[in-house]
């Protein structure tokens, strides 16, 4: 059983960019190194492919609807216990240092001290801290591609006073609980690689112009919502340049997020825990990159759905293992609390892993559920609502799109996604035996319903903070001239 618990805890990494995944170009090594002493997780799935829910969820074990709390303006209610209320309960004192992304009064959630926070308002509707030259290129907007390259944004600085914070509370705080003999539990919370797709000149010039073209075209994305996204959202004509610009600055975030997980590491090891500390590195859901003519997430496909998840604990884990079972983030709350003997939270939709993270053949529910609702209100929606849902159970994948027809993918033959098997009749008793196992408990219609009610709540709630403005308690503050975009050339 780990004394202590190290959260590392990324947001929009896509799964394959890492050499522990396979990337051949990216320099990873302090990835690659957890990888290698430790458990990689090839089949872990995000509650939810856009940040609020996904983190929520993972705070709580529960699937966005089972807690309300599906849209990036959504408040997850106070009296939810988190893991971290678990934790508290087990004796730690758990600390989180940057980014968590929760909205609404409560920015703790069980935490009992953070540092840093988060970029965004704590409150819908309070003004955001204007991006400068970067404005848009955050979200998925077509100036992510536009405004991409070489420069800097908010989002590498702020990661890189995450990361002196948390160093610094190693080597304080950490060491203070190692000596008395006390266990610790440090959640670090990084922005990368999470567009803008804008990195340092010295980071960018190492993979600019060494960045492979995405392997899937636009005749390689099933589903007709897919298609309207693209048109929506202004994607269906990137020319390659932008593109190849644009993805060499993520593979260099990646880099850069790497070398500041060395940082942590190294921070740790120094203090005499590196072996004493469960270690867990995830992301909260991936990035399209461009493949099938996507960029962001907001998908089930792979490339939007899929985490990296590597956990390492020597003596515990085995070294250098791979595990192919299907897991989600919400499983992972009650696997890290289940490492630690603290108690699993009730009434959870997630299920601990731990015996699969130390044994291959533990027997497993071998399943995920990921969702994406949204009303029409964000103005990256296009004013079009939607209530999606996947599993993923075996090696099979089925997504519903309330008013489209589903998609069926055999994983095990069709790994890219590109062959809708919902039509086969070969298929029709799979594809009812997961639909009736996705539907249960779960209604489009009702979810669109409940979603309506809620909007008329944080209308007032977005209202009272654009008039108030309260003041956030956890916001670091920057200045918008941090963000700038080295001209083209």
């Amino acid at each position: 059983m780990p004394r202590n618990i190290l959260f590392l805890f990324s947001d929009q990494h896509a799964q394959k960019v890492s050499g522990a995944y396979g990337d051949p170009v990216v320099q990873t090594p302090n990835i690659d190194r957890l990888a290698k002493e430790g458990v990689r997780f090839d089949n872990a799935y995000c509650p939810s492919p856009i940040c609020v829910p996904s983190r929520m969820s993972t705070l709580t074990a529960r699937h966005p609807s089972s807690q309300e709390c599906w849209a990036n303006d959504d408040i997850l209610r106070s009296d939810l216990p988190t893991w971290l209320h678990s934790v508290g309960a087990a004796g730690y004192d758990p600390v989180l240092i940057g980014r968590m992304h929760a909205i609404g009064p409560d920015q703790f959630h069980g935490y009992a001290d953070r540092q840093i926070g988060d970029h965004s308002p704590n409150f819908p509707g309070a003004k955001r801290q204007p991006m400068g030259p970067l404005e848009k290129a955050n979200d998925p907007f077509r100036e992510s591609l536009d405004k991409s390259g070489a420069g800097m944004s908010a989002y590498q600085a702020k990661d890189e006073d995450v990361t002196d914070a948390a160093v610094k509370w190693l080597q304080g705080a950490g060491a203070a609980k190692i000596a008395n003999g006390d266990p610790f539990c440090l959640s670090v919370g990084l922005m990368l690689p999470h567009p803008p797709y804008v990195a340092d000149q010295d980071a960018f010039d190492l993979y600019d112009g060494h960045i492979p073209a995405p392997t899937l075209g636009a005749d390689d994305m099933p589903g007709a919502f897919h298609a309207w996204w693209r048109k929506a959202r202004g994607i269906e004509d990137v020319p390659e340049c932008d593109a190849a610009r644009a993805r060499a600055a993520y593979w260099a975030l990646v880099h850069r997020m790497d070398e500041m997980i060395g940082r942590i590491l190294n921070a740790l090891e120094a203090i005499g825990a590196m072996d004493d500390t469960l270690i867990v590195y995830a992301s909260d859901h991936g990035d399209h990159l461009g493949e099938r003519g996507l960029w962001w997430k907001h998908t089930f496909f792979d490339e939007s759905a899929k985490v990296p998840l590597i956990m390492r604990l020597p003596g515990v884990l085995p070294a250098g293992e791979v595990r192919k079972q299907v897991v989600s983030l919400i499983d992972l709350s009650q696997t890290m609390l289940d490492a630690i003997g603290a108690q699993q939270l009730p009434n959870a939709d997630g299920d601990s892993f731990w015996p699969v993270a130390q044994h291959a053949n533990a027997p497993w529910k071998d399943e995920a559920f990921c969702e994406y609702c949204t009303d029409p209100v964000p103005n990256w929606t296009n004013g079009r609502a939607v209530q999606q849902r996947m599993i993923r159970s075996g090696n099979w994948k089925l997504s519903v799109y309330d008013s489209e027809p589903p998609l069926l993918f055999d994983l095990a033959t069709d790994p890219n996604e590109c062959v809708d098997r919902a039509n086969d009749p070969a298929c029709a008793a799979i594809l009812a035996d997961l639909m009736q196992r996705l539907l249960q408990g779960w209604d489009p219609e009702t979810i669109a319903k409940q979603m309506r009610v809620r909007r008329a709540d944080k209308d007032i709630l977005a209202a009272w903070a654009s008039r108030v403005q309260p003041a956030g308690n956890l916001i670091w503050q920057f200045n918008e001239d941090t963000n700038r975009l080295t001209p083209k050339p």
